[in-house]
Protein backbone atom coordinates (compact mmCIF):
# COMPACT_ATOMS: atom_id res chain seq x y z
CA UNK A 1 0.00 0.00 0.00
CA UNK A 2 2.55 2.78 0.99
CA UNK A 3 4.78 1.27 -2.34
CA UNK A 4 1.48 1.89 -4.38
CA UNK A 5 1.26 5.20 -2.83
CA UNK A 6 4.89 6.28 -3.24
CA UNK A 7 4.57 5.80 -6.87
CA UNK A 8 1.61 7.87 -7.09
CA UNK A 9 2.92 10.21 -5.56
CA UNK A 10 6.29 10.55 -7.96
CA UNK A 11 4.22 10.60 -10.88
CA UNK A 12 2.35 13.02 -9.29
CA UNK A 13 5.39 15.39 -8.27
CA UNK A 14 7.17 14.60 -12.18
CA UNK A 15 3.87 15.93 -13.30
CA UNK A 16 3.93 19.20 -10.81
CA UNK A 17 7.83 19.38 -11.48
CA UNK A 18 7.18 19.90 -15.25
CA UNK A 19 4.21 22.72 -15.19
CA UNK A 20 6.38 24.24 -12.57
CA UNK A 21 9.39 24.80 -15.10
CA UNK A 22 6.90 25.69 -17.50
CA UNK A 23 5.38 28.57 -15.46
CA UNK A 24 8.79 29.42 -13.91
CA UNK A 25 9.33 31.38 -17.15
CA UNK A 26 6.10 32.68 -17.70
CA UNK A 27 5.62 33.61 -14.18
CA UNK A 28 8.78 36.21 -13.99
CA UNK A 29 7.43 37.54 -17.53
CA UNK A 30 3.98 37.92 -16.62
CA UNK A 31 1.90 39.82 -14.14
CA UNK A 32 2.22 40.85 -10.47
CA UNK A 33 -1.10 38.36 -9.08
CA UNK A 34 1.01 35.82 -11.04
CA UNK A 35 4.18 36.36 -9.24
CA UNK A 36 2.46 36.62 -5.83
CA UNK A 37 0.93 33.32 -6.64
CA UNK A 38 4.34 31.89 -7.75
CA UNK A 39 6.28 33.01 -4.91
CA UNK A 40 3.77 31.09 -2.37
CA UNK A 41 3.83 27.52 -4.36
CA UNK A 42 7.30 27.91 -4.59
CA UNK A 43 7.18 28.01 -0.14
CA UNK A 44 4.92 25.06 -0.91
CA UNK A 45 7.23 23.30 -2.81
CA UNK A 46 10.01 24.18 -0.29
CA UNK A 47 7.41 22.57 2.02
CA UNK A 48 6.57 19.29 0.13
CA UNK A 49 10.40 18.50 -0.89
CA UNK A 50 10.83 19.00 2.80
CA UNK A 51 8.07 16.62 4.21
CA UNK A 52 9.12 14.16 1.60
CA UNK A 53 12.79 13.91 3.22
CA UNK A 54 11.40 13.27 6.55
CA UNK A 55 8.77 10.45 5.25
CA UNK A 56 12.01 7.79 5.11
CA UNK A 57 12.65 8.90 8.18
CA UNK A 58 9.52 8.55 10.23
CA UNK A 59 7.58 5.54 11.21
CA UNK A 60 4.37 4.07 10.03
CA UNK A 61 2.10 6.10 12.27
CA UNK A 62 3.96 9.11 11.76
CA UNK A 63 4.25 8.46 7.55
CA UNK A 64 0.37 8.33 7.01
CA UNK A 65 0.05 11.83 8.87
CA UNK A 66 2.85 13.03 6.21
CA UNK A 67 0.61 11.25 3.84
CA UNK A 68 -1.83 13.15 4.37
CA UNK A 69 -0.13 16.49 4.42
CA UNK A 70 1.68 15.53 0.84
CA UNK A 71 -1.32 15.44 -0.39
CA UNK A 72 -3.05 18.60 0.63
CA UNK A 73 0.26 20.56 -0.59
CA UNK A 74 -0.12 19.10 -3.93
CA UNK A 75 -3.72 19.71 -4.77
CA UNK A 76 -2.86 23.39 -3.01
CA UNK A 77 -0.23 23.57 -5.48
CA UNK A 78 -1.62 21.88 -8.39
CA UNK A 79 -4.73 24.60 -7.98
CA UNK A 80 -2.00 27.73 -7.40
CA UNK A 81 -0.30 26.64 -10.70
CA UNK A 82 -3.41 26.41 -12.77
CA UNK A 83 -4.30 30.32 -11.01
CA UNK A 84 -0.90 31.42 -12.53
CA UNK A 85 -1.46 29.91 -15.70
CA UNK A 86 -4.66 31.54 -15.94
CA UNK A 87 -3.07 35.10 -14.67
CA UNK A 88 -1.16 34.58 -18.06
Amino acid sequence: MAKDWRERLDNEIETLQQARDELRVQAHLGKAEAREVWEKMEKNWEHLEARLKRLGKITQESAEEVEDAAKLLLDEIKTGYKRVRDFL
